[in-house]
Formats: C-alpha cells, sequence, structure tokens
C-alpha cells in the first residue's frame, strides 16, 4: 500500500516507518521537525523516503492524492505539553486532524489510522477498561483525542473506513528519544543516580506499551481485513503490562544494578505522576479486543525486558542528568527552548526554517 505518515520523524515514527517499509509498503512522511535536535546518539540517516516538510494545519486536498492509507502520528504529544495552550492543542491535535480526515475521504484515501491515546479514560476507575467503556479526560491532550475520534467516526462509510488507536503509555528505544515518559525517565534517573527517584506516591495506575509494539498494531490494522477494523477502536498493549507507577519503578531499580527505590520526602502526600507535577490520570486498561481481532498482532515487550533495553543504551553512550532533565529530550521543555530562542513563534510555527 502507499501510505502517508504523518509525524514521522517523531518517537513513535522513527521506529514505525522502518517496519512499515520493511513490510513492504511504501511510505510518504510528513514532518515539520521540531524534534530534530533531540536525536538520541548519531545523527538520524535518511530514512530512504520522500519526505514532505509541512504543517498539518496547512495540508492542502492535493498532498492526499493517490495514497490508500495515512497513519496520523503527528499532534502535540502529551498532557503537559497539552497544556501549554489548550487552544493550540486543539487546533493542532482536533481540527487539523479532522480536516486532514475529511480531506482524505474527499480525494479517495480508503483508510485513515488515527494514533488515539489512553488518556481519553482519564481518571478515577477501579475496573479494567475496554474500548466500550466511558471517556473521561482530565486534560486538553486526553480531550483532543476523545473529540478527534466522535468527529472523524461521524465520516465513516463504504469508502472511508477510520481505526483508532489507543496506546498506553509509551516507552522504549527510539532515535529521537524522551525522557518524559515514566519508564524512560525512571531509568534514566537509576542508571546515572543509582536511585529511582519518585516524587510521588506512586499509586496511579499506567497501562505502557513499548513503541515498537505499538507500530506492530498500527501494521496489523493497516493489513487487516476492512471489515476487522471498520470504524473501530483498539487499546494497544497488553492486559499484563497494567501497573502503578511505584511497580515500575521497582522493576527499574531490578534492571538497573546497584540502583534502589526513594521517595522524596513529600512523595507520600502528592497523588501525582511520576515527575511531571499534578495529575489525575488512574486507569488500567483491558486489550483483549486487539488479541481476538488481529491474531496477527504479537506484541514482543514487556516492562522488565524494555527497562533491560533502556539501561543498555543508556551504557553505551554514558548517559549524563543534564542530559534527560533538560529540554533536548523533554518535549514541553523543547518547544519553550525554541520559543525563548526564537526560532518557534506563539503559534508553534517556524520563525527561522533555515536553522532547523
Amino acid at each position: 500500500m502507499r501510505v502517508l505518515v504523518t509525524g514521522h520523524n517523531g518517537y513513535v515514527g522513527t521506529v514505525m516507518v522502518p517496519m512499515l517499509v520493511e513490510a513492504g509498503h511504501e511510505i510518504v512522511g510528513m514532518d515539520i521537525n521540531l524534534y530534530k535536535g533531540s536525536t538520541f546518539g548519531e545523527e538520524l540517516p535518511p530514512a530512504g523516503i520522500v519526505e514532505i516538510d509541512k504543517d498539518i494545519r496547512d495540508i492542502a486536498a492535493e498532498d492526499l492524492e493517490g495514497f490508500d492509507a495515512i497513519i496520523h502520528l503527528a499532534g502535540l504529544s502529551n498532557d503537559p505539553l497539552g497544556d501549554l495552550n489548550p487552544d493550540l492543542t486543539f487546533e493542532i491535535n482536533h481540527r487539523a486532524s479532522v480536516r486532514l480526515a475529511t480531506l482524505a475521504k474527499e480525494v479517495g484515501v480508503q483508510r485513515f489510522i488515527f494514533s488515539s491515546s489512553c488518556s481519553n479514560y482519564g481518571a478515577g476507575v477501579e475496573d479494567y477498561l475496554d474500548e466500550t467503556s466511558a471517556f473521561n479526560p482530565v486534560t486538553p491532550y486526553g480531550r483532543s483525542k476523545v473529540m478527534v475520534e466522535q468527529d472523524v467516526s461521524k465520516l465513516a462509510d463504504d469508502n472511508f473506513s477510520p481505526t483508532f488507536l489507543r496506546s498506553g503509555t509509551a516507552y522504549g528505544m527510539s532515535p529521537r528519544l524522551r525522557f518524559d515518559l515514566v519508564l524512560n525517565n525512571l531509568a534514566a534517573w537509576a542508571y546515572t543516580t543509582g536511585t529511582v527517584l519518585l516524587k510521588s506516591d506512586g499509586t496511579p495506575w499506567r497501562p505502557i506499551v513499548h513503541i515498537e509494539d505499538m507500530s506492530r498494531a498500527f501494521l496489523a490494522v493497516l493489513e487487516a481485513p476492512r471489515e476487522k477494523v471498520h470504524n473501530e477502536a483498539f487499546n494497544v498493549g497488553r492486559s499484563t503490562e497494567n501497573y502503578q507507577i511505584r511497580d515500575i519503578a521497582t522493576i527499574v531499580s531490578e534492571a538497573v544494578p546497584g540502583s534502589k527505590v526513594e521517595y522524596a520526602a513529600d512523595a507520600k502526600d502528592a497523588k501525582k505522576d511520576f515527575n511531571v507535577g499534578a495529575d489525575k490520570r488512574d486507569y488500567r486498561v483491558n486489550c483483549d479486543k486487539i488479541a481476538e481481532t488481529l491474531p496477527n498482532y504479537q506484541p514482543q515487550w514487556t516492562a522488565r525486558k524494555g527497562a533491560q533495553e533502556l539501561y543498555e543504551a543508556y551504557k553505551r553512550v554514558d548517559l549524563q542528568p543534564n542530559e534527560y532533565e533538560g529540554p533536548r529530550y523533554r518535549r514541553l521543555k523543547h518547544i519553550k527552548k525554541l520559543m525563548d530562542e526564537g526560532k518557534l513563534d506563539l503559534n508553534l510555527r517556524w520563525t527561522q526554517p533555515e536553522t532547523v
């Protein structure tokens, strides 16, 4: 199939695209490369695909002609970043995404695979949530994903088939690594300081999924019979890969030699996420639907295996604290730095494209 992948040079896209190419698909990437300065290790080699440098807000119908499918990854990529400017989050994550789908339908693109999120489920539920569970988003990021699902699903018909993949919290190695993700971050603390530092009580639940397994889900949907995935949503991951934050910390401490879990002085009073401030999200998800519907989807990773992968990668480059706590690999800090330097304006548009 000829497939357009938006956000192909991001954390997930740089892992997904090679898998799609290896599977025999013709891939075109579209990205404005906000995170070109966030490459982990050696500079990213050319992807070997056609690349379009374009903001998803500026896509025209002619950009989409001739594609069999669109995999839509591009957007403001997490909850803290979404809080930076909620209106901008809705402009990019919601309105631009719905417009993209609408234009795709107009020009005859058959399939539209949207990178949604388990953040749709939000907060405060004891039971495992499946795809029929109520939405309860607590952030602009989560609300924007819900709104896209609701609006794009209305476009579905005999000629246009959307699918919504609700991934858990991502982790794992990527050429565009992120340290604002719980497993990646805690493993960095463990390697560089010997301490898996929790700045919260560690009780919230999270479903987590390796970005290679996320990519396998998109590939499985892309290649699935249309009737199995038409206008359907899938939780992406494994039901067994739901953890409390403190359990992730323990797994990391066991993977990184000589490290131990410690709580910050006020952690027990802080009902918040691992390191990023107040956070009401607390949920577990059931991933049986994707396993039963798409038997070709075979996730390969566990939190324990991922912690080992990260430890080995950090050891290879001798990771330092200023790298994972600084702006290079943390999306919100990176965006703010580009703004402070005058390279991005308040609408997240390049002012100095030649420096990108």
